[in-house]
């Protein structure tokens, strides 16, 4: 009995959401988790789809190859859109999780994210460098760079706002609002991006045949309409209001214990 977690540790730090002592913790709300469930269905359909594109019509991927640039799409769906998408869901779905957990695991699955788009982004400089094709000159490239280096100034300034100690309460608080909203217009950038890719590629490959609905040309854009479906799933869970994550007790407590230590502040609002 003695065992129990919550029986080690004191009455006060107990979570609201855990209710009478060996009670489990609430259920998710209504829809969240069909939606969440959704979203991995989809994710996980167009990483298949992308790998039966590029395996069924571009020849497979290489390294040391012709086929080094088809490195760069399944790395930029992997990495800009898929997991980028999941480190977006982690306050959603470890919603009773201690914060800190969930703050690594969210900084964890962004950083796998851009080391995976960083590979990606080598592949297809490399290639271009092979192939004596120019860089940089088309939409695609500058809405895909510009994403990149944007996501990684935006992992940096979380870890160093949230992760790391140092910044203050009210510092995190100005800042929240805008690392929330940039989180979710770079993952749309991202998506975006892509599918400017897939066009390109389109384009540049099957631009005779496009038109007559051949079969990469339907396979590809049916990789588009997942992406968006993909997007529109995970930003509808992301602003739902109510499906935000409840902070715990615990959380309260030590965030009320900080400002007062990094700010003068009693718990009433007053000054020391």
């Amino acid at each position: 009995m003695w065992g129990h977690p919550w029986l080690r540790c004191p009455p006060c730090s107990l979570s609201p959401q855990a209710g009478m002592d060996g009670a489990p913790p609430p259920a998710s709300p209504a829809g969240l988790s069909a939606y969440v469930a959704v979203s991995q269905l989809l994710g996980l359909t167009l990483l298949a789809t992308t790998g039966a594109w590029l395996g069924r019509y571009r020849g497979g991927v290489a390294w040391h190859s012709p086929l080094q640039f088809n490195v760069h799409p399944l790395c930029m769906v992997l990495g800009m859109v898929f997991l980028q998408g999941d480190a977006l869901l982690v306050y959603r779905v470890f919603r009773h999780e201690a914060k800190r957990s969930t703050k690594v695991l969210h900084a964890a699955l962004h950083g796998l994210a851009l080391v995976i788009a960083l590979v990606g982004i080598v592949a297809v400089f490399e290639s271009h460098r092979t192939k004596g094709i120019p860089d940089m000159y088309s939409l695609h490239s500058w809405c895909g760079m510009a994403a990149f280096v944007l996501y990684l100034l935006q992992w940096l300034l979380g870890c160093g706002f949230f992760l790391l100690p140092g910044a203050s309460s009210s510092l995190r608080g100005r800042y929240k609002p805008q690392h929330v909203f940039f989180g979710i217009a770079l993952f749309a950038l991202s998506i975006a991006a892509c599918l400017l890719g897939i066009t390109e590629m389109l384009l540049f490959n099957i631009k005779d045949s496009y038109r007559h609905f051949v079969p990469e040309g339907v396979l590809a854009n049916t990789l588009g309409v997942l992406l968006l479906a993909f997007g529109l799933v995970v930003g509808y869970v992301l602003t739902r209001d109510d499906w935000k994550r409840p902070p715990l007790a615990e959380e309260l407590a030590l965030s009320m214990d900080f400002k007062t230590l990094t700010e003068g502040e009693t718990p009433d609002g007053g000054s020391q």
